[in-house]
This record gives structure tokens, sequence and C-alpha cells, in this order.
């Protein structure tokens, strides 16, 4: 099951979805649904949700949401402390809430502390795509996990990061580090033939909604996408499907590859040094779902050796990337501060996901985004 795409039934019926927890169901009273807002969220955002679903009532207070720096700034500015008797007024919300828009100040631990005390709590919708690692890490109980739905803002950030893709390709094709280093030196240099991505072999490492949307716009340039998945299932705009066991199989045949997979255990440096060695000289790489997908050390000497010519990389295993991280001094790596996700438009396109997930949950259909509580994505 793809946690990024994922709808659930919420019946007293047995479901089709591979989740165990199928009787999963929010009644809440008079079929309204009570929304603690736990996340910063402006007023205006708030509004909208209200007028896209009447029966949702979000009980909020701006003064006790730090404010945001940025479009998507989910935590908000951390200068921002709340007193004694704000943290209270600021609970007391949570804990009479049907639903929490957003884990309380990102805090695994304040949302593992708002479920113990809140009984009535049915639903937890996340800011992040990723935001089954932010559950995995409250520690839950199984009785707990059973009786909450989870969902995740998954699909809000697809196409933005699929644009960050396409540019991390076609910097690898065009040879982007040479051409810096060139001007750098004021150096008209001879000819060379640079790469066509419509030549190229892109293999895109998952296809949730992200690598989907990758997917979708390298096969608009032209590039022939392979793209793994364990469901051996046609997938439009991918020629190959690959099992991910066999990445190592394929590694060597493409000249670039994208990584869009979620951190869970079963992905834990799935790009493994095994897959990473065995890479033609001059390949591209992508990361763009989380970092420890990749065995980063395994990365650094691909890099280093040539089998990685380059690397665009906005996602690493510890962040932020410590300064003394060596990927930071290689020529031949752009390194984006986990930022290719941001648009304007974020926050809007989750108060959107959120408000129909609403009317979804209230209807007794199926949402969208459920977290896979087995492996958190």
């Amino acid at each position: 099951m793809n946690g990024e795409v994922e709808e659930f039934s919420l019946s007293n019926s047995p479901s089709t979805s591979t989740e165990t927890e199928s009787d999963t169901v929010i009644q809440p009273s008079d079929r309204t649904l009570t929304v603690g807002v736990a996340t910063p969220l402006s007023e205006e955002l708030c509004q909208l949700i209200e007028s896209r679903e009447p029966r949702v009532r979000l009980v909020r207070d701006q003064t006790l949401l730090a404010p945001m720096r940025w479009p998507g700034d989910h935590g908000g500015d951390p200068a921002f402390v709340r007193s004694p008797r704000q943290q209270s007024a600021f609970e007391a919300i949570l804990d009479s809430a049907d639903a929490l828009y957003g884990i309380p100040d990102e805090s695994p631990a304040a949302l593992a502390r708002t479920v113990a005390s809140n009984p009535q709590l049915r639903w937890v919708h996340t800011m992040a795509a990723g935001g089954g690692g932010q559950v995995k890490a409250a520690r839950l109980s199984d009785a707990d996990l059973a009786r909450l739905v989870l969902t995740s803002s998954a699909g809000v950030h697809a196409r933005a990061l699929a644009e960050f893709a396409v540019f991390g390709v076609l910097a690898g094709a065009k040879d982007l580090p040479r051409l810096r280093a060139l001007k750098d030196a004021r150096e008209w240099s001879d000819r060379w033939t640079m790469g066509q991505v419509s030549e190229q072999t892109v293999l895109v490492v998952g296809l949730g909604s992200i690598g989907r949307a990758t997917a979708q716009a390298l096969d608009a340039l032209g590039a022939t996408v392979w793209g793994t998945s364990r469901a051996d299932e046609p997938v439009k705009h991918v020629r190959r499907i690959v099992h991910p066991s066999r990445l190592a199989e394929v590694a060597g045949e493409v000249d670039a590859i994208v990584v869009t997979l979620p951190g869970t255990d079963a992905t834990e440096k799935l790009v493994s040094e095994e897959v990473l060695g065995r890479l033609s000289t001059g390949t591209t790489f992508v990361s763009i779902g989380r970092g420890t997908v990749i065995d980063q050390d395994a990365l650094v000497s691909a890099l280093q050796d040539g089998r990685v010519g380059f690397a665009a990389l906005d996602v690493f295993a510890v962040e932020p990337l410590p300064a003394d991280s060596v990927l930071w001094q290689l020529p031949n790596v752009v390194i984006s501060p986990h930022t290719a996700a941001l648009t304007s438009a974020e926050d809007r396109l989750i108060a959107e996901l959120f408000a129909d997930n609403a009317t979804r949950l209230l209807d007794g259909r199926r949402v969208r985004n459920l977290i896979n509580k087995r492996e958190f994505y």
C-alpha cells in the first residue's frame, strides 16, 4: 500500500484496505467535527475550511500559535514561547477536540500527551507528507493507533518536488559543475556534447504521488522512465516497473536516479552501497524523498570516484546537514536545505485537502492519504 495516495473506508463493515484497523470510525456528536488547530494556520484559511465544510468547527486561538516565518513553516518561529497559562489554554483546545489539524507544535511528545489526555480524539492530520515518521516517534499504543484515523499532506508537494527532480536531471545532463567551474575560471573552453534528457533512461525510486508526478514531467521531456514498485502493475508515464529488491541489478543501466521514497524501516538505506557501487560513470542522482533511504557514506564515495557525476540533494540522513559533512565540499553537488517542496500555495492546498477529508469522514466515505500504521508512511 502506498501511504501517499491510499484511501480508507470509514465504516463498521470490513474494508478492502490492507490496513488491519478496518473498523476505525469517526462518530462526532451531532454529525459535526470539532477540530483543534494544533499548528500555525491563518484565520483566512481557517475560514476557508469552515466554508468548504460547514459541519467542521475549528477551535483556535491565534495568540497561542507560533507565527510562521515562511509558507509551510508549520512549527512556527522557535522564539515563540507560551506562558504556563497559555500552554494550559492550548492543551485545553487539543484535549476537547474530535480531530487535530496538525501535530501540536510539530512535536511527537506533544502528540503523545494529547492522545493520552483526549479519549474522544479520532483523527489526526499531519502537515508533512512524511507525517508517519512523527506519529511513529510518538510511540502510541496499539489501542490508541486503532482508534485514530491518521492522514498526511502527501501529494500537496508533488508538483514542486517533481520540478526539483527535473532541475536535477537537467543539471546533470548539461554538466552544471563543469559550467560553474568554467565560469569561475573565466575560461571559454572548447565545445563539447551535452547530454540530452530525451535520450536518457531515468529510474524513479518510489511511485507514490511525488514519483508519479516526477515520471510525468520526465516523460514529457522525452526521457525513458523506469520506476520501482512492489506491485507489478502498470503506471502511466513509466515504461518499466522494477521491484525494489532488484535495484542493484538495474542501477548500471540508467543515466539518472531520482529517489522519492519516504523514510521507513523498510526503506532505510534501500539505495545501498551495493546499488551505488553498480552505477555507470557519470550517473545523475537526485534525492527528494527522505535522506535515510540512501546510504549517504556510499553516496559520498560515488560522488568522489565519478560514478555519480552530479547530485541534487534536498534531503539528508541528518538535518540540518552538519557543517563538517564532506557533501558541502564536493563541487558536483547542489544542496537544497529541505526546501524544494515549499511553495506559496502549500498552506492553502493542505487546508483544501483537510476540508475534503473532513467531508469524507462525516459522510462515511474513504479518506485520502491514510498513514500506514505498521510502516508509518
